[in-house]
């Protein structure tokens, strides 16, 4: 029976990550992965294809509505989508690679399999042809991350009423993309096939779109989609979805009135969340506990009721982002070496794709207004930024929120060019406790999108904004 001083399963972001950290630090590591591929959903079906998507659409948007004003005229514009679907999958198969590379560089076993446990120190791999290896553990690191979760009546039959994995490899654009949920997933594949010619009609349960971020963010966002013909409508609670032939039938009906909404498309969309997997993992064998949503019960270290057992990214309780999940894996793979790393939870960045891009970072206005927090706060237009005139995204803004009486910045929330990049100034200023005065006195280059965060800063100083 092989040995290793910590296992790992689950090759996503924050399980292969982990297992880097760990090989770093001299422990023996195994990576245990059910897919012949690695990266998990993430790198597969998930973050890194849908952005390969994202930017693909955009480049075909921007040749479509925008070249002839910047001067580029173009005549025969037309859509391979076939050829955009396979530099998907290319960028896809380039990052597994990558990935590959990384496990034989840093000496991590690489095991392809179906793990479960026996106890809280032996784990059982099942193999695809069905032949079982059994493997000895001093530490395990859970990181079987989730799938998209499902809607009470909604049968999702992946021809018709699809799921974010299916979305990222259909064969055609839909003519009427019907989408249940406004959140992240939903809006950022919506944005794809919007951009592309489909009709794209949204229907999500709550009053705003991206309801867990800052109000003032998804209202912006709404009306810049709207703008490109997305359709919204909130505060709809789906009642059932129906597919026949090539056509699919969405009911709903309104929260406030009970009014009745039918659509018609000839796709649907089921983006309401994601569930982790944590299914037939034995967990019972070590003595781990799950909670009501099966997310494994964890501690403030990370590790299960089982010693030695840890568990990371979705499973756990937490937002489920891919990065932050890679903070945790770095985190338990510290621990199991003696160390005393740890995670600002309220600093792990969010961000959408669309475009533009939505990203934020602390407190939100909403959570300072409920904790009866005394507060301030800077807002900048991007339609007052140079740089932005100069690349014709004039859409959105920066907002910034600071404590009234230290300065101290709270939060940031933004919609605008490369808002998904811009947040890591903010991560950083925030990390080191910076005050809304520290950013406003340092130099940023002009012109650039990064001046929209310093004159946020100086608005929040005293409404000393100079460009509005």
């Amino acid at each position: 029976m092989a040995s290793y001083d910590a296992v790992v399963i689950g090759a996503g972001p924050g399980g292969y990550v982990a297992a880097i950290r760990l090989a770093q630090l001299g422990k023996k590591t195994a990576l245990i992965e059910k897919y012949n591929s690695l990266g998990g959903t993430c790198l597969n079906v998930g973050c890194i294809p849908s952005k390969a998507l994202l930017d693909s659409s955009e480049h075909y948007h921007q040749a479509a509505h925008q070249f002839k004003e910047h001067g580029i005229d173009v005549k025969g514009l037309s859509i391979n989508f076939a050829q955009m679907i396979q530099r998907k999958d290319d960028v896809i198969t380039q990052t597994v690679q990558g990935i590959r590379f990384l496990m034989k560089k840093n000496k991590v076993e690489v095991i392809h399999g179906f793990a479960s446990f026996v106890d809280a120190n032996t784990i059982n791999v099942k193999k695809e042809d069905g032949t079982v290896e059994t493997i000895n553990t001093t530490n395990t690191i859970i990181a079987t991350g989730s799938k998209p979760s499902n809607l009470k009546g909604v049968t999702i039959d992946k021809q018709r009423i699809i799921t974010s994995t299916e979305a990222l490899k259909l064969k055609e654009i839909p003519k009427h993309l019907l989408i249940i949920g406004g959140g992240v997933i939903g809006l950022e594949l919506g944005s794809v096939y919007a951009r592309l010619g489909a009709k794209v009609s949204v229907v999500e349960y709550a009053d705003s779109i991206i309801p867990t971020m800052d109000k003032s963010l998804g209202k912006e966002l709404q009306k810049v989609l709207a703008k490109s013909g997305v359709e919204f409508y909130l505060s709809h609670a789906v009642s059932g979805v129906e597919a026949k032939g090539k056509n699919v039938k969405l009911k709903a009906t309104a929260n406030k009135d009970g009014k009745e909404l039918e659509l018609t498309g000839d796709y649907c969309l089921v983006c309401v969340g994601r569930s982790p997997y944590t299914e037939n993992l034995g967990l019972e064998n070590a003595g781990i506990s799950k909670d009501e949503r099966g997310r494994i019960i964890v501690d403030e270290h990370l590790q299960t009721a089982a010693k030695g057992v840890y568990a990371i990214g979705d499973v756990v309780k937490g937002a489920m982002l891919a990065h932050k999940a890679e903070e945790e894996g770095t985190f338990v793979a510290e621990q199991i070496a003696g160390q005393k790393p740890h995670i600002n939870y309220l600093l792990i960045p969010g961000v959408v794709y669309t475009w533009p891009e939505v990203a934020a970072v602390g407190h939100t206005e909403e959570e300072l207004k409920a904790q009866g927090k005394a507060y301030k706060s800077g807002v900048f237009p991007f339609k007052a930024s140079g740089r932005a005139r100069a690349s014709m995204d004039l859409d959105g803004f920066i907002k910034v929120l600071a404590d009234q009486e230290t300065d101290e910045i709270l939060g940031v929330h933004m919609i605008g060019p490369r808002c998904a990049d811009l947040i890591a100034e903010a991560v950083v200023a925030m990390e080191y406790r910076a005050s809304a005065e520290d950013i406003a006195r340092m130099s940023h280059a002009h012109p650039t999108f990064t001046e929209a965060f310093k004159e946020a800063c100086l608005a929040a100083t005293d409404n000393r904004a100079i460009h509005i």
